[in-house]
């Protein structure tokens, strides 16, 4: 029989606990033992969030009651039946009293940036989701059998009339008058004329590197001034086509000859061209109020009106840098007049009167274009946009 040896370095004593102890000890002596490692956490139990409570509403006093914040309309029909060449305004038009508020009413919308999924023949039904007024999808008033719905963007519900700024958008609308000193320019025409339009040809100068094949035919219009700072913004461009290159051989420098290929208005000797913006215009917005208040004014409108009505475009003197994206929601107050009193002669100002209200679409830095959604008396450049009140406190 082998002697057992009860040494600590005898090789049937090199066991893990047994070095796991020595070395403890000896961490110990040197006085940075380590410390007892943390007990293990619980495991958390993770609560699945309640299902939502959806009711049906028995009329239209039951939705008001339960309208909240919502400013519905006392008239809102129960259900709606959407309409080919419906907008999302307008579908809110028929609900709300203010149409900017759609996002908040339609629930379970988990497409707000892409609103699209909505489409003609779907109905829409007023009910109460956990004791709140709300408006569900119940899909397509009648389908007659499985099928999959394909269709064009276009085809499908955008949130504004698109049709009133598309052709808006494919020009450029703010320049510097360095830019336009700089921009290529119509010398003369090919046929000997005085104004041309479309499919006739033109002489231009001025054209830089890189070369673009197609430009916006642009006439530099009135200046864009803050009308409070008087702070020059930039240029208005008013477009008046669009070119194509016909000798991409030419010298740099030399003349070009291009065609016009779209005329919005006549074209003439003198007018700049600007190579064409990539359309960047996301369609795909909600309406919503700025984070912040606005204080600014309309300081033009496109095609130069007196008079602002509904679907019309306007430039405003706030921007980006002032909060506004597109989708901001503004109220319009028409600007008080100044009048006589009666009595004392003395000059009063009147107070300003809610007049409608318009949606941005399109922001630069220090200025942006709206279009109006809703005008309820007329409208003129110099009126002011607000922060939007809800319906109960205009």
């Amino acid at each position: 029989m082998r002697k057992y040896n009860a040494s600590p370095f005898s090789p049937s004593c090199r066991r893990p606990g047994l070095l796991a102890a020595i070395a403890i000890s000896l961490a110990n002596l040197a006085g940075c033992a380590a410390p007892a490692p943390a007990p293990a956490p619980a495991p958390s139990v993770v609560t699945a969030p309640a299902p939502a409570v959806v009711e049906p509403l028995a009329n239209s006093p039951a939705a008001q009651a339960s309208a909240g914040t919502l400013a519905l309309r006392e008239d809102a029909p129960m259900r709606y039946v959407v309409k080919k060449g419906d907008t999302l305004w307008d579908i809110a038009q028929h609900f709300l009293r203010d149409p900017w508020q759609w996002p908040e009413l339609w629930y379970g919308n988990t497409q707000v940036r892409n609103p699209h999924r909505i489409h003609p023949g779907d109905v829409l039904t007023l009910v109460s989701v956990d004791g709140r007024t709300r408006l569900v999808s119940t899909g397509p008033l009648e389908r007659l059998s499985p099928q999959i719905r394909e269709e064009a963007l276009d085809a499908s519900l955008p949130a504004i009339p698109i049709d009133a700024i598309r052709n808006f958008l494919r020009g450029p609308r703010l320049v510097t008058l360095e830019e336009t000193k700089r921009a290529p320019y119509i010398v003369a025409f090919v046929d000997e004329r005085l104004a041309v339009g479309a499919n006739n040809d033109i002489y231009v100068k001025n054209l830089a590197q890189p070369i673009a094949y197609n430009y916006a035919v642009i006439r530099v219009g009135e200046a864009y001034r803050d009308p409070e700072t008087r702070k020059l913004l930039g240029y208005e461009a008013i477009p008046a086509g669009e070119a194509e290159l016909r000798t991409p051989e030419a010298p740099l420098g030399s003349t070009a000859v291009m065609r016009v290929t779209k005329s919005t208005r006549e074209v003439l000797i003198a007018d700049r061209l600007l190579p064409i913006e990539a359309e960047s215009f996301d369609a795909n917005f909600f309406p919503h109020a700025p984070r912040s208040p606005i204080d600014g004014r309309i300081i033009s409108v496109f095609d130069g009106l007196s008079q602002i009505s509904q679907y019309q475009i306007v430039a405003l003197n706030r921007g980006s840098a002032h909060g506004l994206d597109p989708g901001t929601v503004l109220d319009i107050l028409q600007t008080g007049r100044v009048v006589s009193d009666p009595y004392t002669r003395n000059a009063v100002t009147l107070p300003d009167q809610y007049a409608g209200v318009l949606m941005v679409f399109k922001v630069t830095p220090e200025l942006s274009y709206a279009l109006v959604m809703n005008a309820i008396r007329p409208l003129h450049v110099l009126d002011k946009v607000t922060r939007p009140a809800r319906s109960s406190q205009r």
